[in-house]
């Protein structure tokens, strides 16, 4: 267990980098920030940064040195590099956590020896793997890259074989995987946390919609049964146990409706991905909950007490998305959150603030 005062090293230096540092803050930490982006919005909220490329080994080694635990904020780092810090210091989550968690084919093989419900799917090495796994997946599958895949990018929705031939020309520099294509009813996260002792605590469950493969919105509570919820929860948390897990553990599921042939009536849970980190669908929890996911994460990993996950109001998180964040801070009415990133470049697509809107 850490004691207060403890310094702790973030990997990654934009909002949840930057949110993470904040809370740890609250918690009597300090924070030092490893990004190569000198604009990193992480960077306003502590004063000890070092910029680096993330495979600098010599920056790498003066980072752990002045830690007493690391975390990264998001999953599309070298693995390399990760396993390079954990012989020197302490990372969580670790970095078997990581290889699996960035890499689509490896995340489904490791749910599949889990036991969990996932989509079809099919490696695609070359265009005659795309026509076997087509024949045996299709007629609508999705192909994407298995790897820096976020936000919509590196995929294409396909309903043809001449369509997937032709996404395959697109895409075909990466590696690739050809997923079933699934007509979910709603997709829904469940954010957990779990610390060194084992101590496990998670969030219900958020309803997300997106917009242009983006999230835009997480409500809560989800337009779910009891029934729905508590399964959710409890594959979330055989996740983190399988994976030894330490930190916070983003869960995406999409739900559809039970086969009218099963005796079991009960809606149809997949997994759809996991993200080793804090999760975009659980800012909710900084309006909604005692302790939310940034507090819960730094507790996790300093091997503190986990916080009380009880919700305790309805809310719907938004994202404020490109030039949606121009004069945002104008229109702000009572029983609204805001938290701008502090980004300095607005982009079309990038997410530049979000807006915890309590309803209930």
């Amino acid at each position: 267990m850490l004691p207060i005062g403890s310094t702790i090293g973030i990997i990654g230096g934009g909002q949840l980098g930057r949110m993470l540092a904040l809370s740890a803050a609250q918690l009597g930490m300090k924070t030092i920030i490893f990004c190569p982006d000198e604009n990193s919005p992480a960077f306003d909220v502590t004063p000890n940064k070092i910029i680096a490329p993330y495979d600098d080994e010599n920056a790498l080694t003066k980072f752990a040195n002045s830690c007493d635990i690391i975390t990264f904020e998001f999953e599309n780092l070298p693995a390399k590099s990760i396993k390079f810090l954990e012989s020197i210091s302490s990372v969580s989550p670790d970095s078997r956590a990581l290889f699996i968690s960035q890499d689509r084919i490896k995340e489904k093989e490791f749910l599949l020896r889990s036991d969990i419900n996932i989509a079809s799917f099919a490696p695609v090495n070359s265009i005659e793997d795309l026509e076997k796994a087509y024949l045996k997946i299709g007629p609508k599958a999705v192909l994407k890259t298995t790897r820096m895949g976020y936000d919509g990018k590196g995929q294409r929705i396909v309903s043809s074989l001449e369509m997937a031939k032709q996404a395959y020309e697109e895409l075909k520099n990466s590696e690739l995987v050809l997923e079933k294509f699934i007509p979910f009813e709603r997709e829904i996260s469940v954010v957990i946390a779990r610390n060194k002792d084992g101590q496990v605590r998670d969030f219900e469950p958020a309803e997300n919609i997106h917009e242009n493969h983006i999230l835009k919105t997480s409500t809560i509570p989800a337009n779910i049964d009891n029934i729905t919820a508590k399964r959710a929860s409890r594959i979330a948390q055989q996740i983190v146990g399988s994976l030894n897990y330490v930190g916070v553990l983003g869960v995406e599921f999409f739900i559809t409706s039970a086969d009218p042939k099963s005796a079991d009536q009960n809606p149809i849970l997949l997994v759809n991905e996991i993200a080793p980190r804090v999760h975009n669908s659980g800012h909710w929890t900084q309006a909604g909950c005692i302790t939310d996911q940034f507090e819960q994460h730094i507790r996790a990993i300093c091997n503190w007490p986990l916080g009380d996950p009880t919700r305790y109001c309805d809310v719907v998180m938004e994202n404020l998305i490109g030039d949606e964040i121009i004069d945002a801070h104008k229109n702000l009415k009572s029983g609204v959150q805001p938290h701008f990133y502090g980004k300095k470049q607005i982009r079309e697509g990038r997410k530049m603030a979000h807006l915890n809107i309590v309803t209930k």
